[in-house]
């Protein structure tokens, strides 16, 4: 099966899959139930938790709101700054500047001319999230086509106002000149027209033009980051620096264990201490105080009298065992598998004159994020305001109308620039957690999650199991391909090889954790596999892995990718030189998410340790709108993928994490850091998709593919383990 573009279903796939378990429920309060729905009825309302990745749907019995006027999603102040609303938050990524840019680029001004207001429920359409690379490919053409609609607008009421023909009228510096003339009107003076107002306040004409490729002046440059300075200087404010008049802190509870019900507490000790407010609603017990030390102190003082229930709870040493025994069905019996076949796969394998098999392994990882989950909530006349990092502002819009019964214009969710997403703050703990204790006092309350309890109580990347079966006829091809995936996910599971006669599926199990989104989803764990299969393939087949992969992929945009990475890292030369004082080189290529990329990697191994010495990697992703920073992006993927390749892992036992502090989980530093070569390849006649998640799945299988050159050992888990190689 071979394809150039992503399976469309693979968002649906991660929505099936990797399902949360709604982090509270809350008792309900009679008095509300009676005036909500009348006497004699006691129920039990749960925040839902989120899927992994999913398309956007209404919660709680909110409407989305999407932008229906020009200026619900732009707007020209008086003072002549033209504002920008998105409902997509930053994270670090670099969307803020992006967005500016496409705004720019249509309506001819200065980025110094632009601001761009983010994340903001009351304010701001909602953009379906910041996930699955999807800022790129689908809010920035929403935004240039309403900047190119505004300038339209601009355009034509200058004419009139100046009494000039349009084609006479330019704009410079935010002013619109008659040419040949000195009549001129500037952005601000339109602002207050009241023509202008009625026009704005309209829906976008559909009739719009966006600035072609080959005309851009501000997109296709390399733009510094917008708010870059505040960043490195420490002036940035971040959801964990926001402080209200009259704040409180809060701290809540956890379980002993993974799964552990609470069988009795006493809130006494807690009660006694001065200042201290104590909740108990439901599965929430939480304190809030004038100062962290002594809402700490308290919750120390509850957790000391607390009795759990703690069920059975598989270790890490038994994970994949438990993945595979877990697999087929959900427990009311109906199958939980997707499969795609093309050919037929035992007729390909009866007819293969050699056959391989083998197991590959994914660890649990943690989104590790520099800013652990943070919020501020604050009610006032009966509307609750949520300051809180979350990559969902939306979903947790909606998760804290249904905790709370509040309708939609009773809730403000309020993202300021965030540390840190990668997929792992899609949901909205913290933020009920401090609405749940600002309730409870009459005062703000912010909660900070502490290191180990975001690596301990929020989600992971899921584990997984990928069995492969493939065979060769006696020209060195592949005729059958069996590729099965237990839990991790499907994302980027179909090949993009040609192969006759094959099967993909993935099989969903009873995950141990509770996991979700991360940078990728499932394509790193399937890449992997699929690549590192592709090198083992052509071990059997005595072909060098490269001119391998090149036999088996069609004309397009994964092979030439994949040639221009082994051409600028000199592939066959060093290739051929026999591997010598451990050193070996590697290569993995795939796509996912509408890109494409291919690395080549150096490795050298001595002592049974690994260091990575150099990659080189190639990716396209359509037209380039900043090519700075696209390739931080590339960049920062490369150094992400090398903590899932070789170091991180959560170990856990008895439902507990044993590793869930910086000093104990292991994460890429700058010392892990090898020499970077990346090769952008620019597509001006493709349309531009996201690059925040692509570039980081060949990193690992490049690595591995290099280990087993350097040393003849083949190792198939993430993270490569290396007692397999102490063991040789």
């Amino acid at each position: 099966m071979t394809s150039d573009t992503p399976c469309d279903d693979a968002i649906e796939i991660e929505r099936y899959e990797l399902r949360e378990r709604p982090p509270y429920r809350f008792d309900a309060n009679r008095r509300e139930f009676v005036q909500v729905l009348g006497a004699g009825l006691l129920v039990s309302i749960a925040a839902r938790g989120a899927l992994a990745q999913e398309r956007e749907r209404r919660r709680g019995g909110g409407r989305s709101r999407r932008a229906t006027k020009l200026s619900e999603r732009i707007h020209v102040g008086v003072d002549g700054v033209v504002t920008v609303l998105t409902g997509k938050v930053e994270v670090g990524q670099g969307s803020r500047t992006q967005i500016a840019q496409a705004a720019a680029e249509e309506l001819g001004l200065p980025l110094e001319q632009l601001r761009v207001v983010m994340a903001d429920t009351e304010l701001c359409p909602d953009d379906g999230g910041t996930a699955g690379s999807r800022t790129t490919p689908s809010t920035v053409p929403q935004v240039r086509a309403a900047a190119a609609a505004l300038r339209d607008i601009l355009f034509e009421i200058a004419a009139q106002q100046l009494s000039v023909d349009r084609s006479a009228l330019t704009i410079e510096e935010g002013k619109f000149v008659a040419a040949g003339s000195d009549r001129q009107m500037s952005l601000a003076e339109m602002a207050g027209l009241d023509e202008f107002s009625v026009k704005t306040n309209a829906a976008p004409s559909a009739q719009v033009s966006v600035t072609r490729v080959d005309q851009w002046k501000v997109l296709g440059t390399m733009v510094p980051k917008v708010g870059g300075r505040d960043v490195v200087t420490g002036a940035a404010v971040y959801p964990s620096d926001i402080s209200r008049p009259g704040m409180l802190y809060g701290k809540v509870l956890r379980p002993a264990s993974f799964g552990a019900t609470l069988r009795s507490i006493d809130l006494g000790p807690a009660q006694a201490i001065d200042g201290v407010t104590v909740v108990h609603d439901g599965n929430l017990v939480g304190c809030a105080a004038e100062d962290l030390w002594t809402a700490s102190k308290a919750i120390q003082a509850i957790a000391a009298t607390a009795e759990w229930e703690r069920p059975p709870h598989p270790s890490s040493d038994e994970l994949f065992e438990h993945l595979k025994k877990t697999a087929a069905t959900s427990s009311s019996g109906r199958s939980r598998a997707r499969i795609d076949a093309w050919g037929n796969r035992e007729e390909g394998l009866a007819a293969a004159s050699r056959k391989l098999e083998a197991t590959y392994t994914i660890a649990y990882i943690q989104h590790a994020p520099m800013e652990p989950r943070a919020a501020v909530a604050e009610w006032a006349d009966g509307k609750l305001t949520v300051w809180t990092g979350t990559q969902q502002p939306a979903r947790v819009r909606s998760e804290l109308m249904e905790v709370f019964r509040l309708p939609e214009d009773r809730v403000r969710v309020i993202v300021p620039d965030t540390g840190g997403g990668f997929g792992g703050k899609h949901t909205g703990e913290s933020a009920i957690e401090a609405a749940r204790l600002a309730k409870a006092t009459g005062r703000p309350v912010s909660v900070r999650w502490t290191r180990q309890e975001e690596f301990t109580w929020a989600y992971f990347r899921p584990a997984g199991v990928i069995d492969i079966q493939a065979g060769l006829d006696d020209d060195g091809k592949i005729v059958a391909w069996d590729f099965t995936n237990y839990n991790s996910g499907g994302s980027a599971i179909d090949t993009p090889y040609r192969v006759p006669h094959g099967q993909t599926q993935f099989v969903a199990a009873d995950s141990p954790l509770r996991q979700g989104s991360y940078r990728a989803l499932a394509s790193t764990a399937n890449t992997f596999a699929r690549e590192s299969m592709m090198d083992e393939l052509a071990d059997a087949a005595k072909v060098d892995p490269l001119e391998f992969r090149l036999a088996h992929l069609p004309e397009g945009r994964v092979r030439d990718v994949l040639q221009d990475a082994a051409r600028r890292f000199g592939w066959s030369e060093r290739r051929k030189v026999p591997p010598t004082g451990g050193r070996g080189v590697g290569l993995a290529c795939g796509t996912e998410k509408g890109s494409y990329v291919a690395a080549c990697a150096e490795v050298e191994v001595a002592g049974g340790e690994i260091t990575v010495l150099s990659i080189c990697q190639a990716y396209e992703c359509g037209a380039i709108q900043n090519p700075g920073n696209l390739k931080a992006q590339v960049e920062g993927c490369i150094m992400m993928g090398l903590g899932g390749a070789l170091l991180e892992e959560v170990r856990f036992k008895d439902g507990v994490i044993e590793n869930d502090r910086f000093s104990q989980y292991a994460v890429p530093r700058m010392n892990h850091l090898p020499q970077l070569d990346i090769v952008l390849r620019d597509r001006p006649d493709l349309a531009s998709v996201g690059a925040g998640e692509t570039p980081i799945i060949a990193v690992a299988p490049a690595i591995g593919n290099a280990i087993y050159h350097a040393t003849g050992v083949r190792i198939r888990s993430m993270p490569l383990k290396t007692d397999s190689l102490a063991a040789s």
